[in-house]
């Protein structure tokens, strides 16, 4: 061995040392590489331009408490139904039993269930605010998600007031069965008395928004924004592939693809989402 390499060797077997005896710490997500251009940011960076990367925009997955704090003005927003929760109605057993997932994503989130409600305004304007919260078991609709929905929904009809829907989700949440499935049902059936009213609906889909979500309430607004590049769909590409034996575009699937065949009517940054509702509240509430 060359005493350059040795040299080398010891130099870096003595920093790991003293970096062991020192017990350096690096916080965790202190730097953070973005996963579409690599670009590597400062977290606070990252915060402050609402977790779109300042380079490619690419969004970044956003807790609702995240959507709550971006969009409502200070000091408006009012939760409601927030001690509903999930039980276990079929004893549902996989790897785990569906009780303890649920304690578990509980522990973990801080959530009840997958989705937020409540009252707040926009720029002044009041809305009834409904956010999917993906880390929650796949932002899954169970019974919980359809309620409260279906809640805020009533809430904002009494109130004659817009309804937003922030959609995040893998689907229907298998673990409830049937029960899960009766909320799309549900949810449409509040909607058709909201719309009876004449008052207003609209949805922001993010990446993933997905099943019975898509094939209900995600797609059933006045007005169906979007986040650039979100995953939005029913059954997945593979399933789709095999059952019209046909390859698929490299975007099918995305919302950019949804926009330009007509499934949505706008693609809006995160960064301009609220300036954007801003304007279309204001049409709705000062015509």
């Amino acid at each position: 061995m060359s005493l350059s390499k040795w040299l080398i060797e010891k130099r870096n077997t003595s920093l790991e040392t003293n970096i062991k005896k020192l017990k350096i710490a690096i916080p965790e997500e202190l730097w953070i590489k973005c996963n579409k251009c690599n670009f590597l940011m400062y977290h606070k960076i990252l915060n402050e331009n609402l977790k779109v990367c300042p380079k490619c925009e690419n969004h970044f997955p956003a807790t609702s408490q995240d959507r709550i704090k971006q969009l409502i003005d200070d000091g408006t927003w009012e939760s409601i139904n927030t001690k509903l929760a999930s039980t276990d109605p079929l004893g549902f057993l996989d790897k785990k039993l569906y009780s303890r997932r649920l304690l578990d994503m509980r522990t973990k989130t801080g959530l009840l269930d997958a989705v937020q409600t409540g009252l707040g305004k926009i720029d002044h304007m009041p809305v009834a605010l409904g956010i999917m919260d993906f880390r929650f078991m796949g932002g899954s609709m169970g019974s919980v998600v359809g309620e409260k929905l279906t809640r805020l929904i009533e809430k904002a009809t009494t109130k004659n007031i817009a309804v937003i829907i922030i959609c995040a989700s893998g689907g229907a949440r298998m673990q409830e069965g049937m029960l899960s499935l009766m909320q799309m049902a549900k949810i449409s059936s509040a909607l058709q008395k909201h719309q009876e009213k004449r008052l207003a609906y609209f949805t922001v889909l993010t990446s993933p928004t997905t099943g019975g979500v898509t094939a209900s309430f995600a797609m059933l607004g006045d007005l169906i924004i979007a986040e650039p590049n979100a995953l939005i769909a029913f059954a997945g590409r593979r399933v789709i592939e095999q059952t019209i034996r046909e390859d698929l575009p490299n975007n099918f699937q995305t919302s950019e693809y949804l926009f330009k065949h007509g499934f949505i009517d706008l693609i809006i940054s995160r960064v301009k989402l609220k300036e954007k509702l801003q304007q279309i509240l204001s049409l709705y509430y000062n015509p």
